[in-house]
Formats: C-alpha cells, structure tokens, sequence
C-alpha cells in the first residue's frame, strides 16, 4: 500500500501516511475514530505549510533534553502512533531509554495486545500496556488505565497524539509532558511543558537526531536547552503562521 503513489507527488507523505492508517485498521491496530483524527491533525498541517517551523524545531530540541534528563520518561502510544511511525517510536525509545506504554482511548485487551505485539515485532524493548494496574485520578474513561511501571509513575511523558482531558490530568498529577499536536490551540498543546507543534512523522525524527547529538552533554547543557524553551511562544509562533502562512505551493 502506498507504492503507487510517485516521489513526485506534492504531497506524497502525506497520502502515504493515510495508507498506513488504513493498515492499521485493517489490522486491528487503530480505530475507525482515528481516521477521523488523522484528518482533522492533516488539516491544520496543511494551514502550516506542511513543514517544520522553527519554533517547532526548538520544541523538538527542548524534548530531547528533557527525556535525557528525566529519570523515568515513558511514551504514550496509541494506535495511530503505532501504525504511522513504528520505527521511529522503537528508535526514539531507545535513544532515551523509555518504555513505550499504549494507553487507547477506544480501548480493548485485543487492541492493547496487538499493538504491544506490533511494537515488539519491530524492535521495541519494552512494552506496557497489557495488565494495567492503575489508574489516573480524575478520568472516567479507559485513557484513565497506565501501569505502574509507565505513566502512572512517569516523571516526563512524551504524548504524541494526545487527548486534551488526559493531558490536563497528567499535567495536574506534576509530570512533565512533552506533546506533539499539530493543532496550537488544542487542550493537550496548552496543557503540555513543551509543545511541538508538528507532525509526528516530522517531529520524531527531529527528536531521534537531537538525542543522538546531545547523548554526551553535560546536565547543565541540557538544562540550559530547556531553560531557553519557551511553551507560549512555540504556540503563538505556530497560530502565526497557520493565519499568515503560504500554502500556494501546496495541492490536492
């Protein structure tokens, strides 16, 4: 799926991660919901210009050197994040040393192990998940399931994709959260540490390099990485250009 779209094609990454989407659920991996949110996330990708602006890049920065810095980061996935971006995630677990934790609204065991299956299968050390054995106070829905290995005792989580309730109770509960939301207005985007304001097949690879460079650095370095960031700014820089941006370049 997806060969027969050309390199050429303006937007070209974008049909082929509909592709994917469609094989998460035929797959059992992602919801019918989620084409949903895929497409409203597409929308607001395309008012940016379909690219990294550099506020975004900075967020991306910032999250790296606060996932080497944390004792005990963990990323949330869902199914959407497994099946557009399963190597990148693996990777990036790696490269922070974090477990992968799925955590599904539309929540089934079924779904939960298949997932947890899929990410083993392309390399993932550590998978949470299956047997949750607590719960975030506050939630009545099944986001509220984590494990007490992954987020429930996280001291920064990375969320990608997130729902804006959970991130208001995790924020609440005194994690950091690293968010990438491509909407700077959404609850999760203004409830996050560090919003990235990009789209997760961007923005992970971003956060894979960074780590890799900055795997040596001193904690004063990084800390400084992270003191500079600032949240409000990266969410008005990207409101900025979703109202004064240049989409002429981009089709259908």
């Amino acid at each position: 799926m997806g060969d027969d779209i050309p390199d050429d094609h303006p937007r070209a990454a974008s049909l082929r991660a509909r592709d994917r989407l469609v094989a998460g659920v035929e797959a059992g991996l992602t919801s019918q919901q989620g084409l949903i949110a895929q497409g409203r996330g597409e929308a607001f990708d395309y008012l940016l210009g379909e690219r990294t602006i550099d506020s975004a890049a900075l967020a991306a920065e910032a999250a790296a050197a606060t996932m080497l810095l944390a004792d005990h980061p963990v990323i949330s996935v869902n199914g959407n994040v497994a099946a557009l971006a399963p190597e990148a995630t693996v990777e990036l677990a790696r490269a922070v040393n974090a477990p992968i934790e799925v955590n599904l609204f539309h929540r089934s065991e079924e779904r939960v192990e298949l997932i947890t299956e899929y990410l083993r299968e392309h390399g993932a050390p550590t998978v949470l998940g299956v047997g949750a054995d607590e719960t975030i106070p506050g939630l009545s829905h099944d986001r509220s399931k984590v494990h007490s290995a992954g987020i429930f005792n996280a001291d920064v989580v990375l969320i990608p994709l997130e729902d804006g309730d959970r991130a208001e109770t995790l924020g609440a509960m005194g994690k950091t959260e690293i968010v990438i939301d491509l909407n700077p207005l959404s609850r999760s985007s203004v409830a996050a540490s560090i919003p990235i304001c990009d789209n997760l097949l961007r923005a992970f690879p971003r956060m894979i390099e960074a780590t890799d460079r900055m795997a040596e650095a001193a904690p004063d370095e990084l800390g400084a990485i992270i003191e500079a960031f600032d949240a409000d700014h990266a969410r008005d820089a990207a409101i900025q250009a979703i109202r004064s941006g240049d989409i002429a370049g981009i089709s259908d």
